[in-house]
This record gives structure tokens, C-alpha cells and sequence, in this order.
């Protein structure tokens, strides 16, 4: 069962103010024999599709026909100074005018919404006092993923090639990477990844100091520049201190 208060109209003042437009009515001076003949029709029409009346709308045909009984009846003549004659249609107007105001104004309140939503917020963007002063410390110096991976495969494209491929425990974990990098920051202000990585023959091991940078770049622990070329990157530490990664062994394939 469908209600006509949800399918076509909101409700009774919806419907009497759709006939009223429809008709190019007056709104002050509403034909109320008319008016209540159609709203009449509609609701028995209603009822031979079988969709379910709801109460408002009997209630407001009773009401229309109440005003257009009151209407029919004489009324007495009026004397001199006596106020204006009372109409039956006043309570029914002002509720058709206050009904009209707020229907415009829900209308002019969904196209706001529907401007709004085409709007992106810029977002809160957190600022921080940087601990490294490098003249190299530019926007368009600091590199991009792309860098990074790129200065990334350089290391390992110049690192011996095993022949066979195993399944091995890292020998080295991230945490203890990042505590390497640090250690190596509380000697100097900046460090290179190819520094961090002298000295060190295995694959694996380029992996995880790599995923260590990349974890301390997400948790704001360092930040990283471009300098000469994108074959390397250089590392400093920031002022944000957070807590060391989990220290749980890596488990990856890699070359014996």
C-alpha cells in the first residue's frame, strides 16, 4: 500500500497549493467551491488505485467543505463601523502562506546543499619547525615517491647478483634500522641512504633500512632531501619524537 502523502505530495497544503499553481489561482482569493472539488476528486481517485489516504487528507476535505458550506450560508448585513466582514478562507490562506514560505525556503536550502557538495575542503595542514637548516631545503628539492624508489634501485642495481633465490628470516629489522639511522644522526646533521648502506652486501638487508626510512618518513621521525642527481637521498632527523616501530622479524623473499 502506497500513502499519497509520500508518492506524489508531502501533504494537504502540498496538494492545494499544486492546484492553486496549476490554475493560476489567486491565493488570496481562493474559488473555494472549485479548489474543493478537486481536492475531492484527487482523494477518490486515489482510492480506486487502491492507494492508502492518509488521515490529513480526509481531514483537510472535511475542512474545505466546512469553508465552503460556511460560504453558501447568508450572512447578516453589516453596519456602518462595524469591522470588516469575517471569511471563512482566512485560517486556510494563512496556512497556505506560511506552508509556501517554508517550501521555498527548503528548496533555496537544497540548492546551497547541492553548491556545497561540488566544494572541496582545503583541509588542515599542520605546520612544524623543521631541525635541519639546508640551503638545498627547498620545496622543489624535497623528493617525491618516485625519488625515493629511484634512489632505492640504484643501491640494489649496484649490489652483487645472486644465482639462487631462497626464502629466508631477515638478518636485521626495521626497528633496528631505524635506531641505526638515528644513531647515525645524533653524529652528524644529515646522513646519505648510500652511507647508511656502506659496508653492507646483502640484499635484504637494503630492503628493510628502505622500509625503515619510508616508516619514519610516515611517522615524522625524518625527512628526506634530493641533492645532487636522484641516485642517492639525504636523511635528517625532525623535532616530532614517536615511538619505535615494532621490532617483529621480516620474513621476505630475497637472494642468498
Amino acid at each position: 500500500m502506497f500513502r499519497i502523502s509520500l508518492d506524489e505530495f508531502e501533504g494537504p497544503l502540498d496538494l492545494l497549493l499544486f492546484f492553486i499553481k496549476r490554475d493560476e489561482l489567486d491565493i488570496y482569493n481562493i474559488p473555494i467551491s472549485r479548489i474543493t472539488n478537486d481536492f475531492v476528486t484527487y482523494l477518490h481517485e486515489a482510492r480506486n488505485l487502491n492507494l492508502e489516504v492518509a488521515a490529513e487528507f480526509i481531514y483537510m476535505a472535511s475542512m474545505l467543505m466546512s469553508i465552503k458550506a460556511a460560504m453558501l450560508l447568508p450572512r447578516p448585513e453589516l453596519e456602518d463601523g462595524d469591522a470588516d466582514e469575517f471569511d471563512p478562507r482566512t485560517e486556510l490562506v494563512e496556512r497556505l502562506l506560511e506552508y509556501k514560505r517554508l517550501k521555498e525556503a527548503s528548496l533555496q536550502l537544497a540548492e546551497r546543499e547541492e553548491a556545497r557538495l561540488e566544494l572541496f575542503a582545503r583541509g588542515y595542514l599542520e605546520e612544524y619547525d623543521q631541525v635541519v637548516v639546508d640551503e638545498m631545503d627547498e620545496p622543489v628539492n624535497r623528493p617525491t615517491l618516485y625519488h625515493l624508489i629511484k634512489a632505492y634501485r640504484t643501491v640494489l642495481d649496484n649490489m652483487p647478483k645472486p644465482m639462487t633465490r631462497n626464502v629466508m628470516e631477515a638478518p636485521v629489522t626495521v626497528r633496528e634500522q631505524s635506531e641505526l639511522i638515528l644513531r647515525m644522526l645524533g653524529e652528524r646533521v644529515q646522513v646519505s641512504f648510500t652511507s647508511v648502506l656502506e659496508g653492507v652486501s646483502q640484499r635484504l638487508i637494503l630492503v628493510v633500512t628502505f622500509l625503515a626510512v619510508l616508516e619514519m618518513c610516515k611517522n615524522q621521525r625524518i625527512m628526506v632531501l634530493v641533492k645532487e642527481g636522484y641516485d642517492d637521498f639525504w636523511i635528517a632527523r625532525r623535532n616530532a619524537q614517536l615511538e619505535p616501530d615494532d621490532d617483529k622479524p621480516l620474513v621476505l623473499f630475497a637472494d642468498a
